[in-house]
């Protein structure tokens, strides 16, 4: 007999009769010692199951409570006899089929699973709620996740307010939310509906509840945009009600009339995580030459003659503007620059709500930039995005290949100026970065990961010292403050160097100097963080012979310096010897190295 067969005998699981069984006992009521009483209805119980299944019933029948002696009468005033016979039967049999029961039912029975600590049943109920919700029911389900912070139904409810939010408030459930709810909903950014009919559906509420304190009413009627409110709605919808003094109104007027656009506090559509420049979310190009290819989903098919858009780098040109369907809010932009060369380009952008008052939101006008850009900022309502292009390193015009922009939910810290601050190591391929100078047998082997394969022969990236350097292009500023790199450690030699970096290729600063130090093997580097474009390693000394060798570069640093002596630790034990071999053909290819072995 096989062994998965020997196993299947030896394994006896009789769940589904055990909650039969148990059921049965709910049922005949024998041997009960315990009666709650639930609208004059009594159901009996057995202690030592309820105390077995909940530490709450635990407490109640057997602890220090008054509860605790035997065949005790309790009555439950907070609960229905429906959904306190469902949740007997469910502690008896752990089943429970929520579709047979009424909605409100089944949220009362999510406050009895809270209640009486049936953990598992109330995530099954949640996720039963997220499933049905819709724009009649998900008010007061959005209550009940506020009032037992219940956090990812209460998400959940949060992103379908925000995506109905029109539907919502016509709604009569809208006026039966409790005020801490009704103020988390309406005082959102994303929350999403014309202001006039915001305000008309938060004075149903106030009539509602008209018994509420005055500074209660005054709380939700703070998170009404008055300045959102056309002036005519001011004046024949907001104050005729007289919720608002006549100062208000006219303090709202005076915003209206004296500020910026981009000051408003303006609401926003919000999508997470997926890109909304598209035709499918009503986005399109309006300034720009070549606009049909921009949003097109399409980044790998471009040459010098199609596959882009673009615009004249001069004084008073418009740029690349893309309109996006409804007022959005996003905090992030990925866009890729026209790259089949090393060319490098500056440029920055502008966000609108109407077109005319333009803010900065991204400012590359002084930084060299290639390939795909990932830019991240605070989250804003636009409508409108503006690129332009300052600077190409080969001709007077700005490419674009592809723009995308988003409300991204993942983490991202920038400096004071803006620039992303990266956890992770930039200093990679699939980040966009290059090494533009210095001499391998291989593209780009200095940032590929690889750390084990090289030897005598291959698997780095060198320059002759005196002469030259090795020089890592980023596709965009980041703000670091460490790096990492491997120095060549085939055998016992040892190297000095400096690390410069720059912005703009041509302004460069000092920010690591082991000039007159011997190095080798794993260098983890900690300076003030600057932002930085480029990276300059310069070697100035090699124990062996003439020629500077990096295996590795990244920044900033993936591991402490405690993870990079143990490393180092590792690296000698292994030990060297026959480990390498000898290529002599390498020394046809470079000349101005040595005869003798690097």
């Amino acid at each position: 007999m096989g062994d998965n067969q020997d196993f299947q005998l030896a394994k006896i699981d009789h769940v589904e009769l055990l909650s039969s069984q148990s059921g049965t006992l709910y049922q005949s009521r024998e041997l009960t010692d315990v009666t709650f009483i639930v609208e004059k209805t009594k159901f009996t119980a057995h202690r030592v199951i309820l105390a077995a299944r909940s530490e709450y019933f635990r407490a109640l029948l057997f602890g220090g409570m008054r509860e605790a002696n035997p065949g005790i009468e309790i009555e439950v005033a907070d609960a229905s006899s429906i959904a306190f016979d469902a949740l007997l039967r469910y502690i008896y049999t752990g089943k429970m089929f929520l579709a047979e029961y009424r909605e409100e039912i089944v949220m009362e029975l999510l406050g009895l699973a809270h209640k009486y600590g049936f953990l598992a049943l109330e995530s099954a109920i949640q996720g039963y709620l997220k499933a049905i919700l819709d724009v009649k029911n998900v008010c007061l389900i959005f209550d009940m996740a506020s009032l037992y912070q219940l956090k990812d139904l209460y998400e959940t409810c949060l992103e379908f307010l925000d995506a109905n939010a029109i539907e919502v408030i016509a709604s009569e459930s809208f006026s039966m939310l409790s005020r801490t709810s009704l103020i988390d909903i309406i005082k959102r950014d994303s929350f999403c509906a014309p202001e006039v009919q915001i305000f008309r559906a938060v004075s149903d509420w106030i009539e509602v509840n008209k018994d509420s304190k005055e500074e209660d009413i005054e709380s939700v009627l703070q998170c009404v945009r008055l300045t959102q409110i056309s002036l005519h709605e001011l004046f024949h919808t907001v104050r005729p009600t007289k919720l608002y003094s006549a100062d208000a109104i006219l303090d709202s007027i005076k915003i209206k009339t004296e500020s910026r656009v981009s000051e408003m506090n303006f609401r926003g559509h919000l999508v997470k995580d997926e890109n909304i420049a598209t035709s499918s979310y009503g986005t399109d190009v309006i300034e720009g030459e070549k606009r049909d290819g921009l949003l097109d989903n399409e980044s790998l098919n471009y040459d010098l003659d199609r596959g882009f858009s673009r615009h004249l780098i001069a004084d008073g040109d418009k740029g690349i503007c893309i309109a996006l369907g409804r007022p959005s809010i996003i905090n992030t932009i990925r866009m890729l620059l026209w790259d089949r060369d090393l060319r490098s380009y500056s440029y920055y952008i502008e966000v609108s709500i109407d077109n005319q008052d333009w803010v900065t939101v991204i400012d590359y006008s002084k930084y060299l930039c290639r390939s795909w850009q990932i830019l991240h900022f605070a989250p804003r309502v636009v409508r409108y995005i503006r690129i332009i292009g300052t600077y190409n390193s080969v001709n007077k015009v700005f490419h674009l290949v592809h723009f995308e922009c988003m409300y991204s939910t993942g983490s991202f810290k920038l400096s004071d100026n803006g620039i992303i601050v990266p956890s992770d190591n930039v200093a990679v391929p699939t980040a966009s970065a290059s090494v533009i100078e210095g001499v391998s047998r291989s593209w780009n082997a200095l940032l590929n990961g690889e750390t084990k394969c090289y030897d005598w022969n291959s698997g780095y990236t060198c320059h002759q010292v005196g002469s030259g350097s090795i020089v890592v292009q980023l596709a965009q500023p980041y703000f670091i403050g460490s790096m990492r790199l491997l120095l060549w450690d085939c055998d016992d030699r040892c190297y000095s160097y400096y690390i410069e970096v720059s912005t703009d290729r041509q302004h460069w600063t000092k920010v690591v100097d082991k000039s007159n130090e011997q190095c080798r093997a794993w260098q983890h580097l900690e300076f003030k963080p600057l932002p930085m474009t480029f990276i300059r390693i310069v070697g100035t000394h090699n124990t062996a012979n003439e020629v500077f060798h990096c295996v590795h570069f990244e920044c900033p640093s993936t591991i402490s310096n405690t993870e990079n002596c143990n490393e180092i630790t590792e690296k000698l034990e292994i030990g060297r010897g026959g480990r390498y071999l000898i290529n002599i053909d390498y020394f046809n290819c470079y000349p101005f190295l040595p005869s003798s072995p690097l």
